[in-house]
């Protein structure tokens, strides 16, 4: 499923539904101050977990966020730990 999984993206969010409408992935990343924006919540269905799809998640909130030219900050527990990660392979 994560492989044709259509993403959405509107203003601070990106998230996918099922063909029902529900949502069963979702990431949140609000403008909290001019230039800076927050990832403050990622959720993946317990049905589509272990497939990559938050990391997913986290790859486009991070291309949508510094391709608006605003910087990244976060509060989400996976979201800190997904960064930090990421900094350390710089």
């Amino acid at each position: 499923m994560a492989a044709n999984m259509l993403f959405r993206e509107e203003s601070g969010r990106i998230y996918a539904e099922d063909e029902g409408g529900k949502v069963i992935a979702e990431i949140v990343f609000p403008e909290v101050r001019p230039g800076v924006c927050e990832i403050t919540h990622t959720y993946v269905d317990d049905r589509l977990r272990g497939q990559g799809i938050a990391g997913k998640l986290m790859t486009l909130a991070v291309a949508a966020i510094e391709r608006n030219g605003k910087t990244v900050t976060a509060s989400c527990s996976y979201a800190v730990k997904w960064l930090s990660r990421r900094e350390a392979k710089r």
